[in-house]
C-alpha cells in the first residue's frame, strides 16, 4: 500500500443524468448537500452505452459545474462511437472547461453490433492523451475482483496495466465489500511497478433487491454472510440502511486506515446515504 499512503486524500461522488426535469432539480439538490458536507474534489457523472445519455450527460455536467463550482468528470466510454464522434464529444468538453474525464470501454447499446473504432479503454486513453496532451486528467476504472469479462484475474490486471501506461492519471474501483480485494489488487499493483492513485470505490447499501441486482450485473461480489444478513431484514427499509450505513462506513475506515488515497462514493443522485457514511468516518 506504500504508493497509497504516500498520496493526499481526496473525495469524490457518482451522479448518473437523470430522465425528467424533476429528476434533475433533485440531482443538483443532492449535489448542493454533497458539497456543502463533503467538499468533493470533483463529482463525475454516467455516460449511457455506445452514448445513448450524450446529451442529458453534457447537460448534467455543466449544470453541477455551475450549480456547485466543482470539477466535474464525465464519463465517455468507447464502444459503439467513431473517432470523428469522440473528438466532438472531447471538444465540447474542452470549451465547457472540463478538466477530468472517466474512460471507459463501455458496453454495446442493445440492437447494435457495431463498436466503433475503439474496442478497449486503453485505446480511447491513447487517443484522448495524443489528441490533448496534457488537458485532461484521465481516470480509469480499475477491478479488484476482477472484471467479470475478464479471461481471468491475471489478464485482467494485465489489462488494467496497459490503461495505466496508455496515459492514465489515476483510477477509480468497482465497488467491493471485501477490503481484503482492494488491499492485494494494489499489491499486484505496485509488483508490476504501476503508481497512480487508486481510489476505492463506494456503493451505499440501501436497498437490497436492488443492489443484488446491480451486482450480479457488474460482477460485484456480496459476500456470502453478508448477502444472508441484508435477506434476513426482508422487507425492513429502516433496518437494511441503518446496517448498511454501518458496515460501509466501517469498511471505508479500513480502507482509510490502511492508506486508501480517497473514497468515490457512487451516490445514486441521493446524498443522504453517503452522509450517513461520511459522518460515520474520520477522514
Amino acid at each position: 500500500m506504500k504508493s497509497q499512503q504516500k498520496l493526499e486524500k481526496h473525495f469524490s461522488c457518482e451522479f448518473f443524468p437523470p430522465k425528467t426535469e424533476k429528476g434533475m432539480e433533485n440531482l443538483f439538490a443532492a449535489a448542493e448537500k454533497l458539497t456543502k458536507e463533503i467538499n468533493p474534489k470533483f463529482f463525475s457523472v454516467t455516460f449511457g452505452a455506445g452514448g445513448s445519455t450524450r446529451e442529458t450527460t453534457f447537460n448534467a455536467v455543466t449544470q453541477i459545474q455551475k450549480h456547485t463550482g466543482r470539477e466535474v468528470a464525465p464519463h465517455l466510454s468507447c464502444i459503439g462511437s467513431s473517432r470523428e464522434q469522440l473528438k466532438e464529444i472531447l471538444d465540447e468538453y474542452k470549451e465547457q472547461g472540463v478538466k477530468r474525464i472517466v474512460t471507459l470501454r463501455g458496453d454495446m447499446p442493445s440492437g447494435t453490433v457495431c463498436h466503433g473504432d475503439f474496442n478497449h479503454a486503453n485505446e480511447l486513453v491513447t487517443f484522448i492523451t495524443e489528441n490533448y496532451s496534457k488537458h485532461f486528467h484521465i481516470e480509469v476504472a480499475a477491478y479488484p475482483e476482477t472484471h467479470p469479462q475478464a479471461v481471468s484475474a491475471a489478464k485482467d490486471l494485465q489489462y488494467f496495466a496497459t490503461k495505466v501506461k496508455a496515459g492514465a492519471d489515476s483510477a477509480i474501483t468497482q465497488y467491493f465489500y471485501n477490503v481484503d480485494s482492494y488491499y492485494y489488487f494494489v499489491d499486484d499493483c505496485e509488483k508490476m511497478g504501476l503508481d497512480i492513485p487508486i481510489v476505492p470505490g463506494i456503493m451505499p447499501i440501501t436497498n437490497f433487491s436492488n443492489l443484488s441486482r446491480f451486482s450480479e450485473m457488474c460482477g460485484a461480489d456480496i459476500p456470502q454472510w453478508l448477502r444472508r444478513k441484508l435477506e434476513s431484514y426482508a422487507d425492513d427499509v429502516d433496518s437494511i440502511k441503518e446496517f448498511g450505513a454501518d458496515f460501509v462506513s466501517e469498511m471505508s475506515q479500513k480502507l482509510l486506515d490502511m492508506g486508501a488515497p480517497g473514497l468515490h462514493f457512487y451516490s445514486m443522485n441521493q446524498s443522504e446515504a453517503t452522509l450517513r457514511i461520511w459522518n460515520n468516518i474520520k477522514k
